[in-house]
């Protein structure tokens, strides 16, 4: 199959011929925006210039002020911490489940204070997080939730596609993503004054957008009397030819996504044989979307033996493999911010010990092969690496 079809190129092709005329503006927006709430289940979604910037709406529609708290999982892409401190809040980490990597309930407790405002939950590597508990903790202290999806695309828990849980929650669409058009994203919404809230903010606020409405009536618009900010906005919309090439990937997905779970079946098969590594854990009734096949290193040494192996693991012939993202309280720009005299919990060594033991040791093995023979040629040499190493 291809990452890119013949339906995106029609697609992108129609929007470029509608010339961008205002009139023709949101008609794949529209579409898009329609198609992905029937899929995912929820009744509002809002296309954003990317996955940071829906982050950074939904925190803002909830109301999130200066010196709130926003609890957030260090073992992921530092965006989300980083849409907290655009909402000009602070991100307070709780620790991971060493098991399933996901953010950890009971660190999620013990990390609460009076200045909790919400949670944003991340479904790492695409498996979704324990929403049952973390939704029991919203519900007894009057916390938000917003799901960070940018990694699961058709995820399930308990039989529910992810997307449906939070308050709020937000999808990718940037190159490495289940669906892609480039640059992009999504947030998806069930409550019709946050939808409408959002809409308003991602769309600098003005006045008669809606969940449902994206665009501005001409007699509006057109008129001296008009006015058109109810409130501070952000121009985050995204452009028609994005949307064009989303909405065609979105009718592609569940192939986009198949494929991906079968990339990741090869290489959990080619390890399986192997006490090398520990695969990242599913629970029963969940759903992994598998945005890569995430793999622990068993090591004492996981400075030395993690690029020992990557060395002989490419050396054999292997493609690239990331590592974990640093822990997002390593980053220099959290760290700066660690040094405020209003942080309360500081970035240190030791703040969330199960993501500091498992980050140097995680190799992430991707799944956007779009050839299936492809990923067993790689699966075959991650095997004979594994008998060398």
């Amino acid at each position: 199959m291809k990452r890119i079809s013949d339906l995106e190129k029609l697609y992108a092709i129609e929007a470029l011929e509608n010339s961008f005329r205002t009139s023709k503006g949101s008609e794949f927006n529209t579409r898009l925006e329609s198609e992905f709430s029937d899929k995912f289940g929820v009744k509002f979604s809002i296309g954003h210039v990317n996955a940071t910037a829906a982050l950074h709406t939904a925190l803002l529609s909830i109301d999130i002020k200066a010196g709130d708290e926003v609890i957030v999982p260090p073992l992921t892409m530092s965006s989300t911490s980083i849409a907290v401190l655009q909402a000009n809040a602070i991100p307070v980490y709780a620790d991971i489940d060493l098991q399933t990597l996901t953010i950890c309930p009971k660190s999620i407790k013990k990390n609460l204070t009076k200045k909790t405002k919400a949670i944003i939950s991340v479904s790492v590597y695409g498996l979704p997080p324990n929403y049952k508990e973390i939704l029991k903790i919203c519900r007894d202290n009057k916390l938000y939730l917003i799901e960070d999806n940018a990694e699961c695309f058709l995820g399930k828990y308990k039989n529910k596609t992810v997307g449906c849980f939070g308050d709020f929650s937000a999808f990718s669409f940037q190159a490495s993503k289940h669906m892609t058009c480039g640059n992009g994203g999504i947030l998806c919404c069930n409550n019709i004054d946050l939808a409408d809230k959002a809409r308003k903010i991602s769309n600098l606020g003005y006045t008669t957008v809606s969940a449902k409405k994206m665009l501005i009536k001409k007699e509006e618009i057109q008129s001296p009397n008009f006015k058109r900010h109810s409130l501070l906005g952000y121009n985050y919309r995204m452009s028609e030819i994005n949307a064009a090439v989303a909405l065609a990937q979105l009718e592609r997905l569940d192939e986009l996504v198949n494929i991906r779970k079968q990339s990741a079946k090869i290489f959990l098969e080619a390890v399986s044989d192997f006490d090398l590594f520990t695969p990242q854990y599913i629970p029963k009734n969940y759903e992994c979307a598998y945005w890569a096949t995430s793999l622990i290193l068993r090591t004492d040494n996981p400075q030395k033996d993690w690029f020992k192996f990557r060395t002989l693991f490419k050396k054999n012939g292997g493609d690239d493999f990331y590592g974990a993202w640093a822990l997002s309280y390593y980053e220099p720009l959290l760290q700066k911010f660690s040094k405020s005299k209003k942080l309360k919990q500081k970035y240190v060594e030791g703040l969330c010990k199960n993501a500091e033991f498992v980050q140097p040791r995680i190799m992430q093995f991707k799944t956007n092969y779009w050839n299936l023979n492809e990923a067993k040629k790689q699966g075959q040499i991650l095997k004979k690496t594994c008998k060398m190493f």
